[in-house]
């Protein structure tokens, strides 16, 4: 039973060593010099610290556990068993720390890292897409994913913690989100060529009358459309309503069947007007503001950092 005390102590010894916070990185490198060397006065040389300085980390190693590291043999040392058994975690233990350095230093240097983006459709279309491609290729380390719903859900994201930044058609009212302009768009109303309303200026009552499509509740765009009616004296709920759909294109595809008006970014409706598929109504629309999101509580990564910079 005597004889397998020395390995039962190295057992406790591991289980103790477990908490590393009990011993510093410094006390862990100056024992695997030590170890390597057989020396201590060799390894004081090679840390570029005074022997003392050495041979009090080993003891304060030893003292605290309650355990010898190395022996004394004659004018030399030489690892116990507990130092053998000791040595290799402590290595261990070092090139994780290592590892860990490195990869702040990817991260501080963009070498690697991920970057999570959440924007609503128009965004995520349009204007997002360009400004990802650069910063992909400018930061190949630097993975980005980017989740794409209307504005409630970006806004969504970000407040839980799903997305680093959000990119939305206007401002939103969230008091623990930071807002800042990055872009700009104009809504437009459209509608196919043979529409009855296709030319000519229009009026509240053209568009109390017609027939409408147009994204889900909850959509800047929507939203946008709610605000500017509302400004020319028509309550949006006294719109003629036909059809709600959850994306720009879907909605510009269901001009296509003719007798429906919409409105939709100019971004959005670009192609099919080139195309000659849709026209642009007499109706005018200030420009919107295409606005950057985060939360106010959480630190930006150097990622983020970059990638708003880059705007």
């Amino acid at each position: 039973m005597g004889a397998r005390l020395p390995l039962i102590q190295s057992i406790d010894f591991f289980f103790s060593i477990v908490k590393i916070y009990q011993m510093t990185l410094d006390q862990l490198r100056i024992f695997v010099t030590v170890a390597e060397m057989a020396n201590m006065t060799r390894a004081a040389e090679v840390l570029h610290l005074s022997q003392p300085s050495v041979s009090a980390a080993i003891a304060a190693l030893e003292g605290r556990h309650g355990l010898s590291l190395f022996d004394r043999v004659g004018r030399g040392i030489e690892l116990s068993e507990a130092g053998r058994a000791f040595l290799p975690e402590a290595r261990d233990v070092l090139a994780r720390a290592s590892a860990a350095v490195a990869a702040l230093d990817d991260l501080a240097g963009l070498r690697r890292g991920h970057l999570r983006l959440a924007a609503s459709q128009t965004v995520a279309t349009y204007w997002l897409p360009a400004r990802m491609a650069s910063f992909a290729l400018q930061w190949p380390g630097v993975n980005l994913s980017l989740s794409v719903g209307n504005t409630q859900d970006a806004v969504a994201a970000v407040l839980a913690g799903d997305a680093d930044l959000a990119f939305v058609e206007g401002e939103v009212a969230a008091d623990m989100l930071r807002q800042r302009g990055v872009g700009e768009d104009r809504l437009g109303l459209y509608a196919r060529s043979d529409h009855p309303l296709a030319r000519g200026r229009l009026t509240i009552r053209d568009l109390r009358s017609a027939a409408w499509v147009l994204r889900e509740p909850g959509s800047g765009t929507r939203a946008h459309l709610a605000e500017v009616l509302a400004m020319a004296g028509l309550d949006p709920a006294e719109l003629n309503l036909r059809l709600e759909l959850p994306s720009n294109g879907a909605v510009l595809e269901a001009l296509t069947v003719g007798g429906l008006l919409t409105a939709v970014s100019d971004l959005a409706a670009a192609s099919r007007l080139a195309a000659g598929q849709i026209v642009r109504l007499d109706w005018s629309f200030a420009r919107r503001r295409f606005t950057l999101l985060n939360h106010r509580a959480r630190r930006l990564s150097r990622a983020a950092e970059a990638f708003i910079a880059d705007l």
